[in-house]
């Protein structure tokens, strides 16, 4: 049996994000020295559109947002990294920033890797190569089809998929967030998002409080929500079955 490593400076181990769990045991051995643990509060702005990004980072608990922001000043979220990814593809994809900014949407943290070390260990051209375009392939599907849903369909369910997306990243049914964060992230009025969880909370899919969410019948939410949830759902558990 593999036994899990830990990081010398925390009690955080570096398999609690799926990429990092997924390399052989030499490789991950290799980038410990490297990896740095680092907290990650929530409305921490990891990076801008268009910054030279000089770290990626594997969550281990918490969720970042990549948020699009016009010139008007509105936002939309185009898709959500927790424990399952990474941030910073445009290191390794070769494009050296990207359009979108990340913001952590809730708490947690995350193991932070340089640039340099990130770029050695994909020339290599091993599991960390394969994981990272893999990983890659299913943030392209989740953006692809949140532009989808967005455009189609109503703001009932485009809330339902985003409660149940985050709920797996979190993993657990206890959701933080305000009516206007969500109404920041969703690109849709504050008034909106306040109606919508309301006629939630009525037909008895989750209850809210301040601040505060609780999933109480995903069952319930699933089949409200729009075919996108599973889609995406689908392609992540394709391209990386068993995890």
């Amino acid at each position: 049996m593999r036994k899990t490593p830990v990081h010398p400076d925390s009690d955080v181990s570096p398999e609690q994000n799926l990429i990092l769990s997924l390399l052989p045991a030499k490789d991950l051995e290799r980038l410990l020295p490297d990896l740095k643990l680092v907290e990650m509060p929530r409305g921490w702005t990891i990076s801008e559109s268009g910054d030279h990004v000089d770290y990626l980072h594997f969550p281990v608990s918490g969720i970042v947002s990549l948020m699009y922001s016009l010139e008007d000043g509105s936002t939309s979220e185009t898709a959500l990294v927790g424990n399952e990814g990474v941030v910073g593809i445009s290191i390794f994809m070769g494009g050296e920033s990207m359009p979108s900014s990340t913001e952590v949407q809730s708490p947690g943290k995350a193991f932070r890797l340089p640039r340099a070390v990130m770029k050695r260990e994909f020339a290599l051209g091993g599991k960390m190569q394969q994981l990272s375009l893999l990983f890659t392939q299913a943030l392209i599907c989740q953006t692809s089809q949140t532009a989808v849903c967005n455009q189609y369909h109503g703001v009932d369910q485009q809330m339902c998929r985003w409660l149940l997306t985050t709920v797996d990243r979190l993993g657990r049914k206890e959701l933080h967030f305000t009516q206007e964060q969500v109404s920041n992230l969703l690109g849709v009025r504050r008034e909106t998002v306040s109606k919508n969880l309301a006629l939630l909370q009525k037909e008895g899919f989750i209850k809210t409080g301040r601040g505060v969410v609780n999933v109480i019948n995903r069952a319930e939410l699933e089949k409200r929500a729009c075919e996108c949830y599973r889609v995406v759902k689908d392609e992540y558990a394709r391209l990386f079955p068993g995890a």
